[in-house]
């Protein structure tokens, strides 16, 4: 709640003019609110880039000032380029603080599984982030999940994180968030001029056999 964004209400649309404004530093955005028109706004290309990279990333709350209004605002969605990933457009909404949010937040895990330090076993990683539901100032940076009593093929589900006071989890209590599994065996590729060598020396081997043995069967006729 510490960050203000300085912005100012767009008035040029088109291809041509958001081309204009990104060469200027800037990038075109629209702040939606409920029950409001939605305001074409243009922000600093940094200050969007300092929010995604802070601890909290795109569930950072920040007041956005433009004209003679203010309000606080969260990131919405993103615009990226497909080829470069360059920051192309921001959509922002308003936020009410005293009226619950859900918001994804990541999954932060701590420890080292004992399948994983002394079975042979590998952590599988499999939702690294969850759906909650809370008020704006409770939202946390992550949620924290402890692996390290996993054993092979132990697992932790939903139901077993612990959030804070005020925030309720709304994933599926059976989702399995983290996993230890055993590493496949890797199968040895074998060339296919190897196995052809491969068979011509075992269909060979009998011949040398039988021509080892013709003398002996000589001796005894003789």
């Amino acid at each position: 709640m510490n960050l203000v964004i300085k912005s100012e209400k767009r008035d040029a649309f088109g291809k041509n003019a958001s081309r204009r404004i990104r060469k200027g530093g800037l990038i075109p955005a629209i702040l939606y609110g409920e029950g409001a028109d939605n305001v074409p706004l243009v922000v600093s290309k940094k200050d969007v880039i300092k929010i995604l990279k802070s601890e909290s990333g795109e569930n950072t709350i920040f007041r956005i000032v433009f004209d003679s209004e203010e309000a606080n605002v969260m990131i919405k969605a993103l615009q990226l380029d497909p080829t470069t990933d360059e920051l192309l457009h921001a959509d922002l909404i308003k936020i009410a603080m005293d009226k619950e949010i859900r918001v994804q937040v990541p999954i932060e895990l701590v420890g080292e599984a004992v399948g994983v330090k002394s079975e042979g076993g590998f952590v599988d990683f499999m939702a690294r982030e969850v759906e909650i539901e809370c008020l704006p100032g409770n939202i946390p940076d992550h949620l924290t999940v402890d692996i390290s009593g996993l054993h092979l093929h132990q697992a932790v589900k939903a139901a077993e994180i612990v959030t804070p006071e005020g925030v309720k989890l709304l994933a599926d209590p059976g989702a399995v968030i983290v996993m230890v599994q055993v590493p496949h065996e890797e199968k040895v590729e074998v060339k296919p001029e190897e196995e052809a060598a491969a068979v011509a020396a075992e269909s060979a081997e009998p011949e040398v056999i039988k021509k080892e043995r013709a003398p002996k069967d000589e001796e005894e006729k003789a």
